[in-house]
Parts: C-alpha cells; structure tokens; sequence
C-alpha cells in the first residue's frame, strides 16, 4: 500500500473523524460509526477512494516519476 492520502488532507480526515465519531457517542447515535471511516484513511495515510481515479494529496518521494 502506497500513501497516497497526505499533508492537510490527513489532518482535516482526522479532525472530520473524531468530530462525527465524537457526535455518534454524544448522541448515542450508531450513524457516529461513519466518523471510522475519514478517521482510519487519515491515520494510515492511504483512501480506496483515491485509486480508481489515480489520485494523490501526498508529495511524490524524491527522483521518482508517477
């Protein structure tokens, strides 16, 4: 698995994460499991999503061509 989730993009997946995960506690509410989701693809810096489109936030490393 290659990073391709990176810099502001995991931040703001690991804050939406822990607000919408934190909201479902507060309200008891099972639809907070969705928070999982953003939360996991920040900590691990790798999204699904991302592959069928080629997408990446991260900086590619040094000398290599995409």
């Amino acid at each position: 698995m290659k990073r391709n989730v990176g810099g502001m993009d995991r931040i703001l997946r690991i804050a939406l994460g822990l607000a919408v995960a934190g909201w479902g506690v507060w309200a008891q509410n099972p639809w907070g499991a969705l928070g999982l989701v953003p939360l996991l693809t920040g900590v691990v810096g790798w999204c699904p999503a991302y592959l069928p489109f080629g997408m990446r936030t991260c900086k590619l490393p040094e000398g290599s061509a995409r």
